[in-house]
């Protein structure tokens, strides 16, 4: 039971990193950015890139396997950062007024696009994750109550919590986090105020693109490998954790996130492996039907 409690909270995390990403956009934008689950795609794919990069201009660096998976960290996050900005200018700037079906379109077109301009680009064949990297935090498992758990296991988690934490208190307690949230309520009234919402706008998908990026490594260096269309499935699972926990509620897709996590890896482990992709919606279903706002989600008035 602690083994798949430990899969699940590493899952969960993943998930609720990209779910941030989704809830964000859709607190301030009221749109949904199919596209996300893309960008957290390309983060895996660049993390790779950035190593082999790394391991080719410098030798000498290569032999701090730690230091190059932060620096591969740091590059996955401003190349996928800058992927979401161009997301943002591209497929969603000039649809902020058009009709919902629109942008809807425009989103699901831009995830179409990214998914094969990765696959022209690096081929349909698994990228494997360079194991001399990840060998330093997996070579001395802890063995706690029976269960294998490893050092980049508890990495992940922690640094999942972190990032998480971290993003809260910026959006609670920074003036750019206040700013963002009176977008959120009210973009006319914001923007009389002296908040230039189109830098708020794209600032939000910089750093929820951030987040899918520090996801995709994570995940890549976890399972060893990643492909072209894992961005696809990994973003309706965190689409998902975000609808769970409250669509546009941070600490919602928090909970969402974990909660998924745990939830899928103990239907695995304890029903049947044959329906993994089914569990999920099969949670997210009780709570709307118990709660449509999600668990931590609350009902709002229309904006008009």
């Amino acid at each position: 039971m602690l083994q798949h409690l430990v899969n699940g909270l590493i899952q969960g995390g993943i998930y609720a990193l990209i779910a941030l990403g989704y809830t964000m956009v859709y607190g301030i934008l009221g749109m949904i950015n199919f596209a996300h689950g893309e960008i957290y795609m390309i983060g895996a794919y660049l993390s790779i890139i950035a190593l082999a990069v790394i391991t080719a201009l410098s030798p000498p660096l290569a032999g701090l396997p730690i230091l190059c998976l932060f620096v591969a960290l740091i590059i996955s996050v401003l190349f996928a950062s800058a992927h979401g900005f161009t997301v943002e200018r591209v497929a969603y700037r000039r649809l902020r007024d058009a009709p919902v079906l629109s942008a809807l379109i425009s989103a699901i077109g831009m995830s179409t696009f990214l998914q094969n301009y990765i696959m022209v680009a690096q081929g349909k064949e698994n990228k494997a994750f360079p194991a001399y990297f990840k060998e330093p935090l997996i070579s001395h498992p802890f063995i706690v109550a029976g269960a294998r758990i490893t050092m980049l296991e508890i990495v992940i988690i922690i640094s999942c919590i972190l990032i998480m934490l971290g993003l809260h208190l910026f959006i609670s307690r920074t003036k750019v986090g206040r700013a963002m949230r009176a977008t959120a309520q009210d973009k006319k009234m914001a923007s009389l105020v002296g908040i230039d919402i189109n830098k708020i706008i794209s600032l939000t998908f910089i750093i929820g693109s951030g987040l899918a990026a520090a996801g995709g490594l994570m995940v890549s260096m976890y399972i060893s490998t990643t492909r072209f269309d894992v961005g696809y499935l990994a973003g309706i699972k965190a689409f998902t954790a975000a609808v769970l926990g409250g669509i546009g509620n941070i600490p919602g897709a928090m909970l969402g996130g974990f909660l998924l996590g745990i939830v899928e890896t103990l239907g695995i482990a304890y029903i049947s492996p044959d329906y993994k992709e089914v569990y999920a919606f099969i949670i997210l279903m009780i709570v709307l039907v118990v709660r449509p706002t999600g668990l931590l989600g609350e009902r709002m008035a229309e904006k008009t």
